[in-house]
């Protein structure tokens, strides 16, 4: 029996450094939409992965991933206030910040690639998203979690511009940045993990708008996708069917 769809659904793809993280945010708030960061809960796993590898040296990653994928209650809660946020929290601890450096980044992709992993969280992020009207972002929400969303974005950009974006990004946080060409190739070693993976591949829905948003500023494609959305929806192109998970 399906999973009953409680509102619109949107399927925000892409590779990393497209600007779908500040997108699928803004597009949210306009629209008022739950917003569900697929990445963060393959992050989180990550992160409790790095910082239990000491606690269980005898479990390779694939294995430690397994069980704590299993393990771990994940939750998406939006902190309101000056600066309000969608933030991500594993057992009750808020884990947002610690979950975007380069290293978290990489095992991440790894991770996401192991297929009990991918399981155990597939019935999270379908039932996070058949919630209510909800827009949700990563690599395979319009192929493999929402095949029938109801609109479905694959965003790309040129691998020199995202590495100029995540570097932003870095300094921004304080972090030590690597150098351009670090992260650039960083950028396209897991380009290559995540479309060569076996199970749940990144690739672009046959259904899905792409946009390449190399030259655009973040406006212009927040308002691009919201446009579009909105004329998916009032035309009646909304799909009312439940996503068909078990």
């Amino acid at each position: 029996m399906g999973i009953p769809k409680l509102g619109p659904v949107i399927a925000i793809d892409g590779p990393a450094g497209t600007g779908k993280s500040s997108a699928t945010r803004r597009l949210a708030e306009i629209l008022g939409f739950v917003h569900v960061d697929t990445g963060a809960l393959y992050r989180a796993i990550a992160l409790l992965c790095r910082e239990k590898e000491t606690t269980f040296p005898d479990l390779n990653e694939a294995e430690l991933a397994t069980q704590l994928s299993k393990e771990v209650h994940l939750e998406f809660k939006r902190i309101e206030g000056k600066n309000p946020a969608n933030r991500i929290f594993a057992n009750g601890r808020d884990v947002t910040d610690f979950i975007r450096t380069p290293e978290v980044s990489m095992a991440a992709s790894r991770i996401s690639a192991i297929p009990d992993v991918r399981s155990a969280l597939l019935g999270l992020q379908r039932r996070l998203g058949c919630a209510g009207p909800s827009i949700l972002e990563g690599r395979d929400i319009g192929t493999v979690i929402f095949p029938d969303a109801d609109v479905k974005f694959f965003l790309t950009a040129t691998a020199d511009e995202r590495a100029k974006r995540r570097l932003i990004e870095l300094e921004a946080a304080g972090s030590d940045a690597p150098s351009f060409e670090e992260v650039r190739s960083q950028i396209l070693a897991r380009d290559h993990g995540d479309s060569t993976r076996k199970v749940a591949p990144l690739k672009k829905a046959a259904d899905a708008v792409e946009l390449d948003t190399s030259d655009f500023t973040l406006d212009e494609v927040v308002k691009f996708m919201e446009k579009a959305v909105k004329k998916a929806l009032t035309h009646g192109k909304a799909k009312k069917s439940s996503t068909g998970a078990k």
